[in-house]
């Protein structure tokens, strides 16, 4: 059974917002020249003559900036509503979504409107994107789940649970299979225990679901599906690995900090920020594979796997490269003390980009992912304190930041 101290954990908001020093860093020449931001539903294309609006940017070529300066955008857009939670932004194919009320596809390569549905996202909620599908929570609240076409913003599937679960909320999928956090509803319609649920894919029907221990939460939840495996984290301090197959807990531990950012599955491991340390554990039996300390009284925060390289950055604005088999560093960058420290990564080539806390001296930053030399940081001026998001969309960064998102090439 999954563990907990019979600690009272109160229902927290995922994303916590805290103030830094004043002042914006300097970002160099062509940060700032951004130009008007277009409102919700604006159709303005910036696609170079004779470009489909739809078309991918796989074939661009950018021209590189000087060194220490950040690429001017290619286009923004003012999106509906602040956006909250780690996958709060997500990329399938050349259209860009971001969790907000009314549900907007945009391209990337253009920032166009592609098709937009009202009560179909509850603001907030994870883009969750697998096999085609974006699987989200019904916004009517009636229980069910939703799949949809992202390039076109139609329902394809639905899970049509009925009343059996309240507001069951997507955690993580795979080919066959949608993961589920759900309440249980009581007679009176209370909700005083949840589950962890397996929906079928083909069929909309439940496969399996294990009712979780009293006092865990439905909230504050990261978690990925690999093969054999469900993996979770959450306030409870626990990490969690159930049988994709069956439901059936194959081991829980104790992590030494509520946890409930990223976690990052590689080649049979989970690697988890558990306080100052990275924490490799094996999937199959939990096994302790290698554990990375930071400095002292720092802690990790965002990390994630990319191209089989663990990028994790913590509370001393540090980031490292890790080989996520062994724990070993490749390398590190000098303390970034100008900059709020990187929350969420993403890749493009030999370049690394990282998503910022917060705005007042952060942004995108770009690192030379073979070195961990800072290349650039990009900041869009409007000083709204809410963290970044950053996704690669072929050769173009998408960056979401309060109510803007912005494409900047990958350069």
């Amino acid at each position: 059974m999954e563990r907990h101290e019979g600690r009272g954990v109160s229902r927290r908001t995922v994303l916590r917002r805290t103030g830094t020093g004043a002042g914006l860093a300097a970002l160099g020449a062509g940060a700032w020249g951004c130009g008007p931001v277009e409102e919700p539903g604006a159709a303005a294309s910036s696609a170079p003559s004779g470009t489909p609006s739809g078309a991918p940017a796989g074939g661009e070529a950018f021209a590189t900036p000087p060194p220490g300066t950040a690429p001017e955008p290619l286009w923004q857009r003012r999106t509906a509503g602040g956006a909250l939670g780690m996958d709060a932004l997500a990329v399938a194919g050349d259209v860009v979504l971001v969790s907000n009320d009314p549900l907007i596809g945009r391209s990337a390569t253009t920032g166009a409107e592609l098709w937009r549905r009202a009560e179909a996202a509850v603001p907030g909620a994870r883009m969750l994107v697998r096999g085609g599908t974006l699987y989200l929570a019904s916004a009517r609240y009636d229980g069910d789940v939703v799949g949809l076409d992202p390039a076109t913003g139609r329902e394809t599937w639905r899970s049509r649970l009925g009343k059996r679960f309240a507001q069951p909320r997507p955690i993580a999928a795979d080919e066959h299979r949608v993961y589920v956090l759900a309440g249980v509803l009581g007679k009176d319609f209370r909700v005083e225990r949840n589950v962890v649920a397996a929906i079928d894919a083909s069929t909309g029907k439940v496969a399996w679901q294990e009712l979780r221990d009293a006092g865990t939460q439905e909230y504050g939840i990261a978690a990925d599906a690999a093969g054999r495996y469900l993996v979770y984290t959450d306030y409870e301090e626990n990490v969690t690995v159930r049988s994709t197959d069956t439901g059936r807990q194959l081991w829980t531990k104790k992590i030494g900090r509520s946890n409930s950012g990223r976690l990052a599955v590689h080649d049979g491991l989970v690697i988890v920020a558990d306080a100052g340390r990275l924490r490799a554990f094996a999937l199959a039996d939990g096994a302790e594979k290698w554990s990375l300390a930071s400095e002292e009284f720092t802690r990790f925060h965002g990390i994630g796997v990319l191209d089989g390289v663990l990028y994790a950055a913590d509370s001393g604005h540090v980031v490292r490269a890790v080989d996520p088999a062994t724990g070993r560093e490749s390398w590190r960058t000098e303390a970034l003390l100008d900059v709020a420290y990187p929350g969420q990564f993403a890749k493009v080539g030999t370049t690394l980009y990282a998503a910022t806390q917060l705005d007042d001296k952060g942004g995108i930053l770009a690192f030379d992912a073979r070195s961990g030399k800072l290349r650039w940081r990009y900041n869009d001026g409007s000083e709204a304190l809410d963290q970044w998001y950053v996704a690669a969309a072929g050769t173009r960064l998408m960056a979401l930041h309060g109510k803007r998102l912005t494409a900047l090439p990958a350069v």
